[in-house]
């Protein structure tokens, strides 16, 4: 039994084919959607950019840290500790520790804050937008919450954090069991040594961690701009529509312009009884022409048209009395060179200038020179 396609199906069909969102998104649709403030951005990737960055200043600028710890610690020991306990020197003391600990702190803050700075332009650029603050019911929706914890996106996030989980605990411990038979050492060890030597498994912990973090945030940013790209696409029922908000319904505009002509058209041949001579090929090609010698600098083209407009000029122009001439090369010229309105071209004057002579000779007139 051979199944049939009925045109009802067929265009059912088409009409499902038509709404799958398989085309990229549009120009418009890019900028809306990054004017609501949505793009994609992986939330993680300064994080992690700053924990690497913090620790590698450590390398970089240690003796730094060391001296404003020294300092803080020594003036602690050393010189406040000796005093008498007034309000005015704990104060004193309060100030000065605050005033260490900025001192301190300050190069992590500058760090911190110029690498989330940079890692939110790469990612989106520069983006002012307050639409993600705004109030929207449909957040308090039960079920719509219901449906985000069971959602595609959630179980990815839980996936992603117990990976995070489980490779950082395996670089701790695989970091810890290749240090540990120096740490069952450090209570025999002078307190200096212990210090250094617990400083610096913290600082490899801390970059090889960093360097983790990164690669897993790059890696969710790619996973958060391909469900971008994705969450983005559009049918191309959707451009369709799209193109007629923005550019107008074609048949629509097509009407418009038709109008236009028409009208553009009328106006101009409600000019041509005003003109002085109509030169003509004499089917193909018909030019109005009026001059003025009080107004004008040269002759003005009234209307223009070839074949079936050409035909109406004529006909318009002996109704009228304008006298008609003939004259292929200079009908054709004047077409191809001149716009209505605007004067004839200056090397054309001379056979302009003869045709009008000839013309006002034909009406009992002379033109001075």
């Amino acid at each position: 039994m051979t199944a049939r396609l009925t045109p009802y199906r067929f265009s059912l069909d088409l009409q499902l084919f038509s709404q799958e969102k398989t085309e990229s998104a549009t120009p418009k649709k890019r900028q809306e959607a990054r004017e609501k403030g949505q793009v994609a951005k992986s939330q993680e990737l300064p994080g992690a950019f700053i924990l690497l960055f913090v620790f590698m200043s450590f390398y970089m600028i240690g003796p730094y840290y060391k001296s404003r710890i020294l300092a803080m610690f020594g003036d602690l020991f050393e010189d406040w500790l000796t005093l008498d306990l007034t309000m005015g020197n704990v104060m004193s003391l309060f100030t000065q520790l605050m005033y260490e600990m900025l001192m301190m702190l300050a190069p992590i803050f500058a760090i911190a804050l110029l690498v989330a700075l940079l890692g939110n332009y790469v990612q989106v650029g520069i983006l002012f937008t307050g639409d993600p603050l705004k109030m929207k019911f449909s957040k308090l929706s039960p079920i719509q919450g219901f449906k985000n914890i069971f959602a595609m996106r959630t179980v990815v996030e839980f996936i992603k954090n117990i990976l995070k989980l489980v490779v950082i605990g395996l670089v701790v411990f695989m970091t810890l069991k290749s240090q540990w038979g120096r740490i069952i050492q450090l209570d025999t060890l002078p307190v200096e040594y212990v210090l250094g030597f617990t400083g610096g498994i913290a600082l490899k912990l801390g970059i090889e961690i960093g360097v983790i973090l990164v690669v897993l945030a790059l890696g969710d940013y790619f996973y958060k701009k391909y469900e971008y790209e994705k969450g983005l696409r559009m049918s191309k029922q959707d451009i369709k529509d799209e193109f007629k908000k923005t550019e107008g319904n074609p048949l629509i505009k097509g009407r418009i312009r038709e109008r236009q002509r028409k009208m553009a058209l009328q106006r101009m041949m409600q000019d041509v009884p005003k003109a002085d001579v109509i030169i003509t090929n004499p089917t193909h090609f018909a030019v109005a022409l009026k001059y003025d010698a009080s107004k004008m600098e040269a002759p003005v083209v009234l209307a223009k048209g070839m074949d079936h407009v050409a035909l109406r000029i004529r006909e318009t122009a002996k109704e009228h009395g304008v006298i008609t001439m003939e004259n292929k090369p200079l009908a054709r010229a004047l077409y191809d060179r001149s716009e209505i309105g605007d004067s004839i071209p200056s090397d054309l004057f001379q056979a302009v200038a003869e045709v009008l002579a000839y013309v006002y000779k034909l009406k009992g007139r002379v033109k001075s020179s």
